[in-house]
């Protein structure tokens, strides 16, 4: 599978895609006009991905400085994914990073983090 490597704009985060090494990343901000379309096939080509794993080490880093609700349900799926697959026996790690004065994304971080059994979660302050 090829790797996925979107910049990000205005509107859509950084994606960063690395199938080979397992390193997943999103970096940025989220409120495309069309979230759906926009994630769609990047969110496939990892689920189809990930599902074939049975061992080995996925990290994914999220690395986000604001997205809206329907970009949240993007996120929301894409921990159901990382979760799926810690419980089929795959190391899975989490970054959450945030910016260490943003209570906010620390918040949701926190909240997001609390959904995960099988996989490892890691709130991690960034300063400037």
């Amino acid at each position: 599978m090829n790797n996925i490597r979107i910049e990000a704009t205005e509107r859509s985060p950084e994606i960063d895609f690395n199938f080979e090494k397992n390193h997943f990343a999103m970096r940025g901000e989220s409120y495309p006009e069309d979230v759906p379309a926009f994630f769609g096939p990047h969110l496939d080509a990892l689920e189809q991905h990930l599902a074939g794993l049975s061992d080995g080490t996925v990290t994914f880093v999220f690395e986000m400085i604001y997205f809206n609700s329907t970009s949240a349900k993007v996120v929301m799926k894409l921990f159901d994914l990382l979760e799926e697959t810690a419980e089929r026996g795959v190391s899975v790690t989490v970054n959450w990073r945030y910016e260490e004065d943003d209570d906010n994304m620390e918040e949701l971080g926190e909240e997001f983090g609390e959904d995960l059994e099988e996989a490892t979660f890691k709130l991690v302050p960034v300063s400037d």
